[in-house]
């Protein structure tokens, strides 16, 4: 049988990580849902494709994460056409799991990767696809509402190198400076 107090924190963790990611979300962008200026999401996206769990291979540093180690997010599209996203993340500080339980939703065309996503509605920050592998949608590179946030994802752990240096070139395009990435480890297993 569980333990109900380890239980109680283990839900007491997960609502702070949520508490401090909205929070860090929605005070720096003032609840900013558009691209940065001169960035634009990717077009075609399909969200079927898109669908699935992706690892973190990269970030800028934000307090929501610090410090958390294999990381993930995994999206379900939902019936009413929104997309449940659960992040998840390894804190080995304290050798547990955190994770936070979110719902993103368009902010237009379905047909392009720009959404607004929620921890706690109805506050919204903005997720945009700003680069994606169009063949077999293996990797992205997503920004949020402005240029101190960044994240590269990727289905598998690792990202080859020569699509590594294409998204940080990209990256480095969009005003974003690369020496401030944080290169996540991944060597655990999902737990």
């Amino acid at each position: 049988m569980a333990d109900p107090t380890v239980a109680s924190r283990s839900r007491r963790l997960s609502v702070r990580f949520a508490a401090v990611l909205l929070t860090a979300l929605l005070g720096t962008s003032g609840c900013s849902t558009a691209p940065p200026e001169g960035v634009s999401a990717v077009t075609p996206f399909d969200v079927d494709r898109y669908v699935g769990k992706w690892y973190e291979i990269a970030r800028l540093d934000h307090s929501f994460e610090r410090g958390l180690t294999d990381v993930s997010a995994t999206y379900r599209l939902q019936a009413d056409g929104s997309v449940q996203v659960v992040n998840r993340g390894f804190d080995p500080t304290r050798g547990s799991w955190r994770e936070a339980v979110g719902r993103a939703v368009f902010t237009g065309d379905s047909g392009r990767g720009s959404l607004k996503v929620s921890f706690f509605g109805p506050f919204y920050g903005g997720y945009h696809v700003v680069a994606l592998d169009q063949k077999g949608y293996a990797w992205s590179l997503v920004m949020g509402p402005d240029r101190d946030y960044l994240w590269i994802l990727a289905r598998e752990k690792r990202l080859p190198e020569d699509v590594r240096a294409r998204l940080l070139e990209q990256a480095r395009g969009y005003g974003i400076d690369v020496g401030r990435l944080i290169w996540v480890e991944q060597s655990r297993g999902d737990s």
